[in-house]
């Protein structure tokens, strides 16, 4: 096996990590069989019913028997217990630790297992290779046959009650936007997959989107349900960032060679700001339109004003700086940043104005649908009109321009069609009860088939590099082949979604900010540790040379 480049200290500690949990994750799965076998002995051999065998276990066991296999709930020792009681037992292998905690172990092994198979897809010879190929007939025919499939077997009507008036108005609601979003992902991977570069202005609409909805989403969020608290802050970050961190780990990888990271986790953390500071106003609308004045001003400061984004971002070069290896013009390193940042950054804002009107609008559309019909047509009429002219319009004199040419206005006009968008799938009630969960559902995991694509879909095959070529299974099997690695591409990046959302409840307790400070020093600790370690392993074989 030839791998493509020397290990390096992150690599090595990654793995010194992995293995001993992976060992004692096997060893709890033995302990859990050995358990489970003495039980049904123990049934087999006497008349006590399983009522009066439960009530002689030990508590601890009890809920890993009566879970059978389920997430666990910890019993009062294990809450009580410190971190640094939790590493002891691990250690010494404590198996009431083991067998209390084999499913967290399960999950760290799960992860690490799909993390090294990133790696001898993207940075091994094991594994073929292929050019990529564009035919616009396949590409379209590709798109319509998964629309029609999703329309076969996932068409669905909802019938959600609004929080503010209990109707189902269903405008712009959670089915909608996860289809939105579903949609427009499959559209963007596979404009990666195919080299579809003539639809690179579509790509630029779609990632728009996607920051609108941070705009939208978090603002909604943090408005209606005014919870600020450090563990829903750390929540956020650790859905927008676990797995990109051990990507950048494990393959080597600047941070901002996944763009769309760092740019829903900034735009984020200035949602989670505007609305935080002072938030005991914001009931009032005076200040929620000084906070949004205040984001445009941030924002044309550091963006549009020359010299602004430089200073205030070279700080932070060793985090978003990047460098393309096979670039042949080398860019400042913070060029890239200022490039994916300033496309959208004025779109999350108009998310936080539309999430703020977004009672209004229901309000609104809750008295036309009880109009009466002939006004009730008229207005819709009205409204469907004039969004198809300016989209039309739009397209002719935007859309239509050249890449570079529409890089510099896109900034300012992204929320046309997305606006427009808005009011046709949005025009009558029924329009918006329906959706295809197909979509939906590849909505949920856009982001790990964003992180995943580079890795397991398409192949850079060094360090930093953009993905120029396609994971190849079947040689001089074209279709085949993008049958078979697409289905496994999008099996490890559900499985890599189900995998965040459990070590998030592992790791990070919703209302216990002592226990979140403790896991968050022991992570720390534990880091710096297996990173001294692998310094150490890397470094003198060198220095012995």
């Amino acid at each position: 096996m030839l791998i493509y480049g020397p290990l390096t200290t992150g690599q090595v500690s990654f793995f010194l990590g992995i293995v001993p949990v992976f060992a004692a994750w096997l060893y709890s799965e033995y302990l859990e069989f050995r358990k489970n076998s003495s039980f049904a002995k123990a049934g087999r051999n006497s008349d006590i019913n399983l009522v009066e065998l439960t009530g002689t276990v030990k508590e601890d066991d009890r809920a890993v028997l009566l879970e059978g296999g389920g997430l666990q709930s910890a019993s009062p020792r294990v809450r009580s217990s410190s971190v640094t009681s939790h590493i002891i037992r691990f250690i010494k292998l404590d198996e009431s630790f083991l067998l209390e905690n084999r499913l967290t172990l399960r999950a760290i092994s799960e992860f690490g297992v799909l993390l090294i198979y990133f790696y001898i897809c993207d940075r091994t010879n094991l594994l073929g290779e292929s050019k990529k190929s564009y035919n616009r007939d396949l590409f379209l025919f590709l798109y319509f046959v998964l629309i029609i499939v999703s329309a076969i077997t996932s068409f669905k009507i909802h019938n959600d009650k609004s929080p503010l008036s209990g109707k189902s108005i269903m405008y712009l609601n959670r089915h909608q936007t996860e289809e939105w979003k579903g949609w427009m992902q499959v559209l963007f991977l596979m404009y990666h997959y195919f080299a579809a570069t003539e639809i690179y202005n579509a790509i630029r609409i779609f990632i728009a989107a996607y920051v609108w909805m941070t705009g939208f989403g978090n603002f909604s969020y943090y408005y209606i349900r005014k919870d600020f608290s450090l563990a829903r802050f750390i929540q956020m970050m650790w859905r927008l960032n676990f797995l990109v961190l051990f990507c950048c780990i494990v393959l080597n990888n600047d941070y901002t060679l996944y763009y769309i990271c760092p740019m829903h986790t900034l735009f984020t953390l200035m949602v989670y700001g505007a609305l935080g500071i002072f938030h005991k106003y914001n009931d009032r609308g005076s200040v929620i339109a000084l906070k949004i004045l205040a984001c445009f001003l941030v924002v044309i400061l550091v963006w549009e004003v020359p010299g602004v984004f430089d200073l205030f971002w070279s700080p932070f070069t060793f985090l978003l700086g990047y460098s393309d290896p096979a670039a042949k013009v080398k860019l400042p390193l913070l060029h890239e940043w200022h490039f994916r940042s300033g496309l959208d950054r004025y779109i999350w804002i108009i998310g936080m104005i539309y999430a703020y009107f977004h009672p209004t609008v229901e309000r609104w559309m809750e008295k036309l649908e009880e109009a009466e019909i002939k006004r009730r047509i008229l207005i819709k009429s009205t409204v469907l009109a004039v969004a198809l002219t300016i989209g039309y319009l739009w397209v002719e004199f935007i859309y239509k321009l050249p890449k570079i040419t529409y890089n510099k206005y896109h900034p300012y006009t992204s929320w046309i069609p997305i606006t427009v968008y808005i009011c046709l799938r949005n025009v009558t009630q029924h329009f918006r009860c329906y959706s295809l969960t197909l979509f939906a559902w590849l909505g949920k995991i856009t982001l790990e088939t964003y992180i995943s694509q580079f890795h397991i879909w398409l192949r850079s095959s060094v360090p930093d590099g953009q993905p120029k070529l396609l994971l190849s299974f079947i040689p001089d099997y074209p279709l085949l082949n993008f049958m078979l690695t697409t289905s496994i591409y999008i099996a490890v990046s559900y499985r890599l979604f189900e995998l965040t959302n459990t070590l998030k409840i592992a790791f990070v307790p919703s209302k216990d900010n002592k226990r979140l400070g403790h896991n968050f020093a022991a992570a720390m600790v534990i880091a710096g540790i297996l990173y001294i370690l692998a310094f150490v392993l890397v470094t003198v074989p060198q220095s012995m040379v």
